[in-house]
Formats: structure tokens, C-alpha cells, sequence
């Protein structure tokens, strides 16, 4: 009988957008990638992070993949290019390519918004999670009715870039960037953000840069965060200064996203290295329409 196998590759994310506070998110062409055979033997290879992650049950990969079905017997192999703990999706894309692995191996023929909720009950909140699964620009409702989280999606717009500024010695663990936020938002603040995030979804749907650029405004987490990574949100602040749209904060940080058009990524690059080079890793990033993926092995 022929041992099992399969490969899931899943993409990066960046939430919030800015204004879209566990609203919105976004795929990025950066991925885990994930294979699981049959052995017979468990065992786990976490690859260039497997100093940093740990190689038994506890690995987010498997702790998902046991949600749908014991691991005893298997192989994980974990090849990762997201960075970890910098507001990325690692866990999230950690925890899709278990479930998906999962699904695909045994056959279980799971929707994608039945792996949706899976993956928000294990990571708490599913934006990273929705963009893992569907790729693109996604819209999510972060306390959904009957706890069964909903979202929509479209494809990124042609000609907007991004360019990654990874931090390299801050780590910003979600729940300390989460104590930040007050329980209550001043009316205007939060009316302000609607406005915002409205006005960049339709931007973003457009295809209208210009639009996305006065758009990408916050007024509820970055500044509340900025003791958390103050380069970052300095960065946030002069980013149309050095050519660019505007950015914003990764998730719960510290990564800036800095939104750019195609023609205008190269000198945008340049700049950034030029002002971060020594304290951040620099990446030229595209916004990605790829969703969780098993190719034919």
C-alpha cells in the first residue's frame, strides 16, 4: 500500500491595513509550506525555524492537524519564509496548513468556511486565518453571531506593491499588543476608522491608488501601540515622504507595510534601505491572490 503524502503551501498575511482593525487583512506572496507523509514514525522538522519551534505535539502545525486527526505515524516538514512573532500570520498560516494537511490526507472534504472557523477557535480572531484560507483582500466580521465567523473576498488590485520593513531584534507578542487597546474607543475615533476603512475597501476593489492612499489612516491601535515599536510607527508617519502610498502597521507589529505602486517599488526599496538598513530586513513584497494550496505531488 502507498504511503501517504501531501504538500499545502499557505500564504503570509498582513491585518488591519490600517484602519480595518480585525476587519480587514491581506495575503502576501510569502508562504509556509508544509509535507506530511506517512512513516510510521511521528516526528517533526520545523526546518531553518527548528530552533525556535518546538518538534513535538505542542508545534502549532500539529496541534491543528489534531484537531482533524491524531498525527501518530506521520512526518511533518515545515519550510517556512515568513518571518515568526513580527505580525506576519505565521501562527495563522502555521495553523491552515495543519487543518488543510489534515483535511486533504484523510479525505475529510471540509469546506473553506468550515477550516475558517476551525482556525479562528484555535488562533481567537480570524483575520490572518481568513486571508491563510482565501488568499486576496478579505473582510471579516471579528465577533460574529453564534460565534461562526463570516467573510468576503476579492483579488488585490493590479500595480499596488508592497515593501516589508522586518524589524530585526523586536518581537511584539500578540497579547501585549492587544492590552494596548482600551475596552471603550471615543465615538469620533471609532467613526473615524469606519469612515477610513469603508473609504479603503472601496479603493482597494477599485483598483483606485489614490484612494488607498488617503486611506490608510488609523485612529484606534498604532498610536496606541507606539511605545510597543516607535521606529516602526516613526517609519508609518514619514513613509509618503520617501515616495510611497502610506503604511501601515502588520498586524500586532512591529512590521511596517509599505504600500507602493509597481513603478514605483525599486526607489521606495532604495530609500527604505538607505533609512532602515541597519536596525530592519527589507523585503519587496507583492499582495497576493494565492489562498491555501495542496499542488499535485
Amino acid at each position: 500500500m502507498t504511503a501517504r503524502r501531501r504538500l499545502v503551501r499557505v500564504p503570509a498575511s498582513s491585518a488591519n491595513l490600517g484602519p480595518g482593525y480585525d476587519v480587514l487583512a491581506a495575503a502576501l506572496a510569502l508562504e509556509l509550506e508544509l509535507e506530511v507523509s506517512e512513516t510510521g514514525e511521528f516526528e517533526v522538522d520545523a526546518g531553518p525555524d527548528s530552533d525556535h519551534l518546538p518538534s513535538d505535539r505542542s508545534n502549532l502545525v500539529v496541534r491543528a492537524f489534531e484537531v482533524l486527526h491524531p498525527a501518530d505515524g506521520l512526518r511533518f516538514e515545515i519550510r517556512s519564509g515568513i518571518p515568526l512573532a513580527r505580525g506576519l500570520g505565521s501562527s495563522a498560516a502555521a495553523i491552515v496548513a495543519g487543518l488543510v494537511a489534515a483535511d486533504h490526507l484523510y479525505e475529510l472534504a471540509l469546506s473553506e468556511k468550515e477550516l475558517l472557523a476551525l482556525g479562528t477557535e484555535i488562533e481567537g480572531h480570524p483575520d490572518n486565518v481568513a486571508a491563510a484560507i482565501f488568499g486576496g483582500i478579505v473582510i471579516c466580521d471579528p465577533i460574529p453571531e453564534g460565534g461562526k465567523p463570516d467573510c468576503s473576498r476579492f483579488p488585490p488590485p493590479d500595480g499596488l506593491e508592497g515593501v516589508l520593513v522586518i524589524p530585526n531584534s523586536e518581537e511584539v507578542p500578540t497579547d501585549e499588543a492587544r492590552e494596548a487597546i482600551p475596552k471603550q474607543i471615543p465615538t469620533r475615533e471609532a467613526l473615524g476608522n469606519i469612515f477610513s476603512a469603508a473609504r479603503l475597501t472601496l479603493g482597494l476593489y477599485r483598483g483606485d491608488l489614490g484612494l488607498i492612499a488617503a486611506s490608510l489612516n488609523d485612529n484606534i491601535h498604532q498610536r496606541r501601540r507606539r511605545d510597543l515599536y516607535p521606529r516602526s510607527m516613526e517609519l508609518v508617519e514619514k513613509a509618503p515622504e520617501l515616495g510611497a502610498l502610506g503604511a501601515t502597521i502588520s498586524g500586532a507589529g512591529p512590521t511596517v507595510l509599505v504600500w507602493t505602486t509597481w513603478q514605483d517599488a525599486g526607489k521606495v526599496t532604495e530609500s527604505l534601505e538607505e533609512r532602515c538598513g541597519d536596525w530592519a530586513e527589507i523585503r519587496r513584497i507583492g499582495f497576493s491572490d494565492q489562498r491555501a494550496d495542496v499542488p499535485e505531488l
